[in-house]
């Protein structure tokens, strides 16, 4: 790993007895004897997997966590302690804990879980092309990929979810004169919206409350390489001048600074919906729109590529029955009847999740129709009528938040989206009610 692991323990022999596990496992170690100075140690080297006692003096394990996840949301954090109970454990992983080890750890645990961790942390490289296809459609977006590559030009990739637009901009990356640099991903739907300029851009210590130390954005981490803004329609609009004057310039001002920092980077950006209909609508600038939109790839959904389905289904198959050690080495023609006839609303996401579970389920040499199973939409049965799109997503959004209560917490993940798209559609909604246009909206009793 290029960070070192954070140990944090207020006692000195159990944290110094762990750390000395963790190097003798390979990894690079430093130490901290509570939660402030774990804070401090995290801002300042950056660790991406951090041991933590659960009881502490101070700041307790647990208030760590979260605070650590505030910052850095897709850190990895694993929580230590002599009184493992069930409610502990619980907390725990609510609070986003990868896993929770009880005391005394041996060294055979700690070894097996710093190899997962290890894995999860540096991924090893992807194959050259990972996108499967004999579309022509699709062949002609990948060709204009690898030529795109070769410039540095900022690339905009526009899909429905599931069809694959991070692993093109993996492509991208890979095939460019920035493939030695590093590929850095910032989904800016999972960061609120009060850590997205720090998350993007670094701050200063003391910048705003638990800035405790400076730490560089994620701008200046992908300098010399690639870096991918996924869900670029999630960034608030006052966010998005700054982020056009770092595009612009080719540099950036930490929060808490007026000292602008040069950075050397290729920005890829992602997302699911039209991007000119945002600018129209007035949720995206025109001129962050045109400076993203140098080079426009569009990836047809999967049931515009219907003909890639056996091919990916049979790749899929391959991976998940040597990862499973199962038999199922073909589809029936049924099974296949069955993967050819479905909408794939969720893309060649949700077609791998199918095989995934078919490949689980199936106990014979071919995977069969009853292996299959696939989920309806909650769009599907109120796809008549001619109504639009808009009108059945808000019918969606509205029947969900009501069946559950007005939570939207529950909602977003019912739907499969983030709190933040929830709250700005109830928001749409309200004000459409408030100009006369009707409708009810659900009350909204927490997030």
């Amino acid at each position: 790993m290029t960070a070192p692991v954070l140990v944090v323990d207020d006692e000195p022999l159990v944290r110094k007895s762990l750390a000395r596990a963790l190097e003798r496992s390979g990894a690079d170690v430093v130490t901290a004897a509570d939660g402030k100075e774990a804070l401090e140690k995290f801002q300042e080297f950056g660790s991406s997997v951090i041991f933590a006692d659960v009881r502490m003096p101070g700041m307790d394990g647990l208030t760590l966590l979260r605070s650590v996840k505030r910052l850095q949301p897709d850190a990895t954090v694993v929580l230590v302690t002599g009184f493992g109970s069930d409610e502990i454990v619980a907390q725990a992983r609510e609070a986003g804990a990868a896993h929770v080890l009880e005391k005394p750890v041996t060294h055979a645990e700690l070894d097996r879980l710093l190899a997962v961790l290890t894995r999860r942390a540096e991924a090893p490289p992807a194959p050259e092309n990972p996108i499967l296809t004999t579309n022509p459609k699709m062949e002609a977006i990948l060709a204009l990929a690898r030529r795109v590559a070769r410039t540095d030009a900022t690339v905009l990739i526009q899909g429905e979810t599931g069809s694959g637009k991070e692993m093109l901009a993996r492509v991208i990356h890979r095939q460019s004169g920035r493939e030695r640099g590093p590929f850095v991903a910032v989904n800016c739907a999972a960061l609120p919206e009060s850590l997205i300029e720090s998350e993007l851009f670094g701050h200063e210590k003391g910048a705003f409350t638990g800035a405790i130390g400076r730490r560089a954005g994620r701008f200046e981490a992908a300098s010399g390489g690639t870096l991918l803004l996924d869900e670029v329609t999630e960034i608030p609009l006052g966010l998005q001048a700054k982020l056009l004057r770092a595009l612009q310039e080719g540099e950036v001002v930490r929060v808490g600074s007026s000292h602008p920092v040069s950075v050397d980077v290729r920005v890829v950006a992602v997302t699911n919906r039209d991007l000119r209909t945002e600018v129209m609508e007035g949720r995206f600038r025109q001129d962050l729109f045109y400076r993203l939109n140098v080079v426009s790839l569009r990836l047809p959904a999967l049931r515009e590529r219907a003909g890639d389905i056996p091919l990916l289904a049979r790749h899929f198959l391959l991976k998940y029955a040597a990862a499973y050690h199962s038999r199922a080495e073909g589809f029936a023609p049924d099974a296949m009847q069955k993967l050819l006839t479905h909408t794939w609303l969720g893309n060649v996401r949700e077609l791998e999740n199918v095989v995934q579970r078919a490949v689980i389920l199936c106990a014979n040499a071919q995977i069969g129709a009853d292996d299959i199973v696939l989920e309806e939409s909650p769009l599907e049965p109120l796809a008549v009528g001619g109504r639009t799109m808009t009108e059945l997503q808000r019918d969606v959004i509205l029947s969900t938040l009501a069946r559950l209560n007005g939570n939207r917490t529950h909602t977003a993940k019912a739907l499969g989206v983030t709190v933040r798209t929830i709250r700005n559609h109830i928001r749409k909604y309200r004000m459409a009610a408030n100009a006369g246009d009707g409708g009810t909206i659900a009350a909204s009793s927490g997030e």
